[in-house]
């Protein structure tokens, strides 16, 4: 398709011309931000070139931006968490220096292993930061899943019967960083915790596995209930890896209790 021109366009034909090309180009960013970026250039004396360079700019940048939320979106997060909102103060277990370390993904780039380990059910902040770093490495570029660690036996064991299991082993080996939550709430049988063990051994040294636990390494026997399995599934998620153990008071509630006294303190 060739584009009529004509020279000394009307501001009316200019602006129905680009919105045409911009449709024709796929630069969706571009045809709702140029009059701004236009009427800014005008007001800032802007050269062609720097015109032409803020215009290409604001694509990229909202092309990386929409490429970083289908990357969230395709991990599974069950909820949205951030570092950001995560209270430091109410867990002085959790170091500030360390996460934002880990947040820089050089963790991911090296393949090495995360483990969150906390009390069981007392929302010690395990799962809201296996979910926040696994959101910085989205948005960094990383192919994320996340998933819970009962569903991901459910599928292998479903994968084995229908024998799927080598896809579904190279699709789960794939991806760059698989998160893991909720590994210790429940005993797998001996079959279940053999398919998980194929699942960490297909990314061993290849890709991460951030793990976030209710059980210390030594309660995972209650697990894995074989002790050489659960040896080999401990040397397989800690070798060269983080361990951070997130302690046994509520996170959640320390967080609260901070939010609702800080008004008084100010009153």
């Amino acid at each position: 398709m060739t584009m009529p021109r004509q020279r000394g366009l009307t501001e009316q034909a200019a602006d129905a011309a680009i919105d045409s090309a911009c449709r024709l180009l796929r630069l969706p960013s571009i045809r709702n931000e140029f009059s701004d970026i236009a009427d800014r250039a005008i007001k800032d004396q802007m050269t062609y070139r720097g015109f032409l360079a803020e215009l290409l700019m604001a694509e990229c940048d909202d092309r990386a931006r929409r490429r970083s939320e289908r990357r969230i979106k395709a991990a599974g997060f069950p909820r949205e968490k951030s570092l950001r909102s995560f209270d430091f103060d109410a867990n002085p277990n959790i170091d500030p220096a360390t996460i934002h370390t880990l947040a820089s993904c050089e963790w991911i780039k090296k393949s090495q292993p995360l483990c969150l380990i906390g009390d069981s059910g007392t929302g010690t902040g395990k799962s809201h930061m296996l979910i926040a770093l696994g959101t910085e490495a989205a948005m960094k570029g990383y192919r994320v899943r996340y998933t819970l660690a009962t569903k991901l036996v459910n599928e292998l064991v479903e994968a084995a019967n229908e024998k799927q299991l080598n896809k579904t082993i190279a699709r789960y080996g794939r991806v760059a960083l698989l998160c893991i939550d909720e590994l210790g709430y429940m005993e797998l049988d001996r079959h279940g915790a053999e398919l998980l063990f194929q699942v960490l051994t297909e990314r061993e040294e290849k890709n991460s596995v951030p793990i976030a636990s209710n059980e210390s390494f030594g309660g995972w026997t209650k697990t894995f209930t074989d002790p050489r399995l659960c040896a080999a599934i401990v040397d397989r998620l800690t070798f060269n890896g983080t361990i951070i153990e997130t302690g046994t008071d509520s996170y959640r509630l320390a967080s609260t209790r901070a939010r609702s006294e800080a008004p008084a303190k100010v009153g």
